[in-house]
């Protein structure tokens, strides 16, 4: 068997459902293309703490206060369990950190835009982790076998810091006037970057993460599960979501909607939202302040 025949049978083997270790063979594109991917997703956890990491001082009470570190910290393991996964594929750890600090490599746009009020960190546990679920839920079938099982573990967890951000979301809601109008501005921020995350629509004929079962659903089928698990949720608690064009249609059994802002959504993913640089400038700061750690544990060529 020759090379294109090997990599004939490889493809026709995870387009079947076939599974893939990181010792078996795989041709260099499929490699890169899961490096990518996983990369991504990597970056986006480290990054993506970032934004309720500045409430964990101002957080309410103490119950919260505890609850909201220990997200964060499962969002990091979350991180470091994907950035080994990555290893694996042929990058080090400090080439991907690298890349991203130098802003080569992409995280999710929601962790580009600011938090202004505690319920920014109500929506995000609860929505912008529910959209995130949806979309992970759907790697646990990945075909590439490593990352399908850390996707086991990393669900598990953040179906737990949905539960939390949804409390938050609810405590606000029974409370005062205020409180429900703070919540009401929140949605109406992250709604748009919400509707933006799970990409534009692709084509499920030349989609090769699809093609190649890296991803076992394209990103309009994911965005119709979030809208049918979380629109009726959000309404139930007496929320409006600031889409006038958002309906059902009951023959067809798609969700309507207006089409979002994809040009926002490509200019924030390469570091122009409007707090990239600065996210990623405390990264910088703080891995440089921390490299005398690596130094003393990992020798001088850390």
């Amino acid at each position: 068997m020759n090379e294109v025949q090997r990599a004939e049978a490889f493809y026709a083997h995870v387009s079947s459902g076939g599974r893939v270790e990181a010792d078996d063979w795989m041709p260099d594109d499929y490699r890169a293309a899961v490096l990518k991917f996983v990369e991504m997703h990597a970056n986006s956890e480290l990054m993506g703490v970032l934004p309720e990491r500045e409430w964990i001082l101002r957080a309410p009470n103490l119950r919260r206060k505890l609850a909201l570190t220990s997200k964060i910290q499962d969002e990091v393991g979350h991180a470091q369990l994907l950035y080994r996964v990555a290893e694996d594929l042929g990058k080090s750890r400090d080439a991907m950190l690298a890349d991203l600090l130098a802003g080569k490599t992409k995280f999710h746009n929601v962790f580009h835009y600011p938090t202004r009020s505690w319920a920014d960190v109500g929506i995000i546990a609860w929505l912008v982790d529910a959209a995130a679920i949806v979309s992970q839920q759907a790697l646990r079938d990945s075909s590439y076998a490593p990352y399908a099982r850390t996707m086991k573990k990393i669900c598990w967890e953040e179906s737990v810091h949905i539960m939390h951000g949804r409390d938050v979301v609810l405590t606000l809601m029974t409370g005062t006037d205020a409180q429900r109008e703070m919540v009401q501005e929140a949605l109406d921020r992250w709604w748009g970057p919400l509707m933006q995350m799970h990409g534009p629509p692709t084509d499920p004929a030349t989609d090769r993460d699809l093609i190649w079962q890296i991803k076992s659903k394209g990103n309009e089928q994911l965005r119709q599960e979030f809208l049918a698990i979380y629109v009726p949720r959000i309404r139930e608690l007496g929320l409006t979501i600031p889409d006038p064009e958002l309906r059902h249609d009951e023959a067809t059994g798609r969700w309507h909607y207006t089409e979002p802002d994809w040009d926002e959504l490509r200019s924030v993913v390469t570091g122009h939202g409007p707090m990239s640089q600065e996210r990623l400038e405390f990264r910088r700061f703080h891995r440089a302040e921390t490299q005398w750690v690596r130094d003393a544990v990992l020798g001088a060529a850390a």
